[in-house]
């Protein structure tokens, strides 16, 4: 897959077939619209996506950034998976902010894609203001020679496939409902980095990943499995959060895997979130502590072995 990032100024491709939107989590909305895509290009023309980064809200109200579902790294990682040919990730800005609504088309899907097909949701807005909707885009198609597909919004056991509602769902700890919306359990990847190694001394050694999509939808203890590199999945209990029992600063995932002796540092672990287990809470007392996290290996083993059936 291409990646860009900045205006090339310059005709990428001689034609193409095109989808935009800010694909956080690639859910089951967004695997519709490339689906729509590969239903248009048959193999012919090759398919981009263009998408934000950082996301418009996040770069609008910095302060109120919704939770973030995965990382650029995994969202390019799908996408990649996916047969995407191209994928133009702009950077959010001012100069794009404040790009009308023609001029987003002329440059974007004009002058770099060559678009002959466009593919939205039907709640699809662009430009400054958020001034050009499915209504312009359609007209705008038919004068610069593509064509127009809006697909509907898709709706699982009654609720809209969206990165809000799914965010809704995390936050909740309703894994398993996120978990329809996004069609696959949510995961997070990151980089297993060398902590103060606390969990050692408590008997439950953690692997530790600083967060690479930030703000996080989740917070609390969850039963979890694990990989990394070619190995399988592992079993294990993991913490996301600020461990105040242990005066902890900043967030971190601190995963703990069962039955497992290793160095696992430099590895970029991947975290299934199967069952949220509890809130984080803090213990006066570190004999609390480990007693708690007995209790937590205890119901996440069962979690997992029931999961597993």
């Amino acid at each position: 897959m291409q990646l860009i990032r900045d205006n090339p100024g310059k005709q990428l491709l001689q034609s193409s077939v095109v989808t935009i939107g800010n694909f956080d989590g690639l859910h089951l909305g967004h695997q519709a619209l490339i689906r729509h895509c590969k239903k248009l290009s048959q193999g012919n023309r090759p398919i981009a996506v263009v998408s934000f980064e950082p996301l418009p809200q996040a770069w609008f109200k910095p302060d109120a950034a919704p939770a973030r579902l995965m990382s650029v790294r995994q969202k390019l990682e799908y996408l990649a998976n996916d047969a995407v040919d191209l994928t133009w990730l702009m950077r959010f800005n001012q100069p794009l902010a404040a790009m009308g609504a023609e001029d987003f088309i002329h440059l974007v899907l004009v002058d770099t894609l060559a678009a002959k097909h466009v593919v939205v949701g039907e709640d699809f807005r662009y430009g400054a203001g958020r001034q050009g909707d499915i209504d312009s885009l359609r007209q705008a198609g038919g004068k610069l020679g593509f064509e127009l597909s809006s697909v509907p919004m898709l709706d699982v056991d009654g609720q809209r496939a969206s990165s809000s509602n799914i965010r809704h769902c995390l936050a909740a700890g309703d894994l398993k409902q996120a978990r329809q919306l996004l069609g696959r359990p949510f995961r997070m990847v990151g980089r297993i980095i060398r902590g103060r190694q606390l969990g050692r001394k408590l008997g439950y050694p953690t692997a530790n990943i600083r967060l690479a999509a930030m703000p996080s939808p989740l917070m609390g203890v969850f039963a979890i499995r694990a990989r990394w590199g070619d190995r399988g999945w592992h079993d294990g209990v993991a913490n996301l959060g600020t461990r105040p029992a242990v005066g902890g600063e900043g967030l971190l995932l601190e995963a703990h895997l069962f039955d497992f002796e290793g160095d696992l540092y430099g590895h970029r672990l991947e975290v299934e979130f199967v069952k949220k287990l509890r809130d984080e809470a803090n213990f006066e007392d570190i004999n609390d502590l480990v007693v708690q996290m007995q209790e937590d290996e205890r119901q996440a083993r069962h979690s997992l072995a029931l999961n597993n059936g």
